[in-house]
């Protein structure tokens, strides 16, 4: 059963031809293959970056990539990746060597095997792209394998590399293409009992009963365009002051942590009798 989706923000249609792929290959299932293209499915060019600055001259500043032992800047072209075996000991890899270690999933996507989506557990779910025909070459192949898909209602998994990584993915048929997502491996995984405790109390049956009601209360279909960055917000807003020239005041925050013991129940009653908290506008 393929995950339920939500429908993406609306934008002003553009040609993938016009953006740059982060990755180009060929999708193989079995015998079957056709030249694509890898694209980000997220953007990150809404967010506020900042430079640091030399307070004293307004200027920029620069860092320079400087030897520890010696305290000289180095040229990064000169550089070369090291691994550590040992304190202050390591074994040096070129380029070259680095290029030789090639695997074949570098420039395909190999379709391995078929399962169903809800059979993945979603700390797995890692970054999303889309997997766009590069090219017309192929497409009637890609169209072929999307539509396979979609029809049998089932989730591929493969493997790319990306960034010198290889990464396994999952593909799954979203409108006229493919979502490829990476998964995360097990290894990355951190076991959660590490955190959490073996058992929790149990709920008295009063209480939970008033918390089942505040969750039918606040029961809503998830729209991710009313979900905002308020901090991102917060931070625009702040520099439009500063670049009018208004002096930025700070106000102290709330503590809402007062040290008082609160009684849960009456807490509880509180939320359902006011309909649970709201979402911040």
């Amino acid at each position: 059963m393929a995950r339920k989706r939500t429908a993406a923000p609306k934008r002003a249609p553009s040609s993938h031809k016009s953006l740059r792929p982060t990755w180009e290959g060929h999708l193989r299932l079995s015998l079957v293959t056709c030249p694509v293209a890898l694209y980000t499915a997220t953007e990150r060019t809404s967010e506020i970056h900042f430079n640091m600055i030399n307070p004293k001259t307004n200027n920029r500043i620069r860092m320079q990539t400087v030897d520890a032992g010696t305290g000289k800047p180095v040229d990064r072209a000169d550089l070369v990746r090291g691994f550590e075996v040992s304190k202050n000991k390591y074994i040096l890899l070129e380029k070259e060597e680095l290029d030789a270690v090639k695997l074949e999933s570098t420039r395909i996507i190999d379709i391995e095997e078929f399962v169903d989506a809800d059979t993945i557990d979603r700390i797995y779910w890692d970054e999303p792209y889309y997997l766009a025909p590069a090219g017309k070459t192929g497409i009637e192949a890609f169209s072929v394998i999307q539509a396979a898909m979609g029809k049998q209602k089932k989730v591929a998994l493969g493997r790319v590399v990306l960034h010198t990584r290889e990464r396994v993915c999952a593909l799954e048929p979203r409108d006229t293409g493919i979502l490829l997502t990476t998964l995360r491996t097990h290894d990355e995984i951190r076991d959660a009992s590490e955190i959490f405790d073996k058992s929790l109390p149990k709920p008295e049956r009063g209480m939970l009963e008033i918390a089942e009601k505040i969750i039918e209360q606040q029961a809503a279909e998830f729209d991710p365009t009313e979900f905002k960055d308020r901090y991102e917000d917060a931070l625009r807003e702040l520099i439009a002051r500063k670049k009018k020239g208004k002096i930025v005041a700070t106000e102290a925050e709330p503590d809402e942590d007062d040290g008082k013991v609160v009684d849960l129940m009456d807490a509880l009653k509180k939320s359902l009798k006011g309909g649970g908290r709201k979402r911040a506008a």
